[in-house]
């Protein structure tokens, strides 16, 4: 069983596309909207175009979740998305106008939000018993992160804009293949039947609470990943220098990979959860109102390792012990389709009019009510994932 220590190889074709998955958000989060802006779409625009990224995750997860439940074929699904998603994305090249790449970002995110849900079941079934070196292959995909913010940031100092589609060329080479890389699930059979109703699991209180709180989160994320850079921006910060703060956000997060397990043996799920919202409800204040003071800025986006990596990581255990083996390619659907999908679309959207409305100050202040209001709900209805003794 101990595939991981006997074959190195393993760990880093599992890393690999990770480190290109996050690699291509890395070069679109920070950069995108200022792309956007750059060719000339109004703030409304720029939010509807960011939100395609989040929207897809709403129903391309499930279907694909589904697909590699019940066919088992995930690795074949993981390489026919990074592949299709690839040559749609091309589609930008043809500068077709805002419904034309309206569509575009639409096609393009249904196929590349596909690979995500499937490669963590991938990753946790390659890993077995092991599933505590989840973190250590994770990492990677962090790192993928920083290097693309930094390289990116760094080469947009020097030439225009409106490059930027030019720039993600490589990345999308390196997931295309890296997706031929990744081990074969091999022996993987359709499961049998499953156990217990995935109704039941959806409806039970903790499991709506869980995923109310997540929705919640992802709402607040809403005017940080669409209009982070255009604030600053207007805060006088330059390319590299932003590029640079939304990569302090992620080294952050690897720091918190890296020591999670010791959170976990010392404080409940829901302890950990209410820590890591009331700490993002700071986050969005300090981003709104003390902008130009570059110690508090830095301070904030350290504490994207709780809004991000604690809830995330927390979060990926969660959907383990209540959806079980038989729903987990769902309940993982699941998670990404309610939470970063529907809360990130419907965050991004209500930024997109608050931007428009008053400023980007008021809509990372929207974000920090939607923290207030998850810390009550959280309070009230969080409960810890049934106990697996023999795990």
């Amino acid at each position: 069983m101990n595939r991981f220590y006997r074959s190195p190889g393993i760990y880093w074709r599992l890393s690999n596309l990770y480190f290109w998955f996050f690699a291509l958000l890395g070069g679109l989060l920070p950069y995108w909207s200022l792309y956007l802006e750059g060719q000339g779409y109004t703030y409304l625009q720029i939010a509807t175009l960011m939100a395609t990224i989040q929207l897809t995750k709403i129903v391309a997860p499930s279907v694909w979740g589904w697909l590699g439940d019940r066919s088992g074929q995930r690795v074949r699904l993981v390489r026919f998305g990074a592949i299709t998603g690839s040559l749609f994305f091309a589609g930008v090249f043809l500068e077709p106008g805002f419904y034309g790449l309206l569509l575009v970002m639409l096609a393009f995110t249904f196929f590349w939000n596909a690979i995500l849900p499937l490669y963590e079941v991938i990753t946790l079934r390659t890993l077995g018993k092991q599933k505590e070196k989840y973190g250590r292959v994770r990492l990677w995909g962090s790192v993928g992160f920083i290097a693309a913010v930094a390289g990116v940031g760094g080469i947009l100092e020097l030439v225009p804009i409106s490059s930027l589609p030019w720039l993600l060329l490589p990345v999308f080479a390196g997931i295309a293949v890296s997706a031929f890389l990744v081990p074969s699930e091999r022996g993987e059979v359709k499961p049998k039947a499953p156990k217990g109703s995935l109704k039941k699991i959806v409806t039970h209180p903790a499991v709506v609470t869980f995923f109310l709180m997540n929705f919640l989160l992802q709402v607040s994320h809403g005017p940080y990943y669409t209009f982070f850079s255009i604030h600053l921006e207007q805060h006088g910060y330059g390319k590299l220098p932003i590029g640079l703060l939304w990569s302090l956000g992620v080294v952050a997060e690897i720091g918190l990979f890296l020591i999670m397990h010791r959170f976990t043996r010392r404080f409940s799920v829901r302890q950990i959860a209410i820590g890591a919202l009331v700490l993002t409800m700071i986050r969005w204040a300090l981003i709104a109102e003390l902008t130009d003071v570059v110690a508090v800025l830095i301070f904030a986006q350290l504490l994207h390792a709780a809004s991000y990596g604690a809830l995330h990581a927390i979060s990926v255990q969660y959907i383990q012990g209540f959806f079980g083996k038989h729903h987990h390619g769902q309940g993982q659907a699941l998670y990404s389709g309610l939470t970063f999908g529907a809360g990130g679309a419907a965050g991004a959207w209500i930024s997109g009019f608050l931007v428009d409305g008053i400023s980007t100050s008021a809509a990372f202040w929207g974000g920090s009510i939607a923290m207030a209001i998850a810390v009550v709900i959280t309070w009230k209805g969080l409960r810890p994932p049934p106990e697996h003794h023999h795990g």
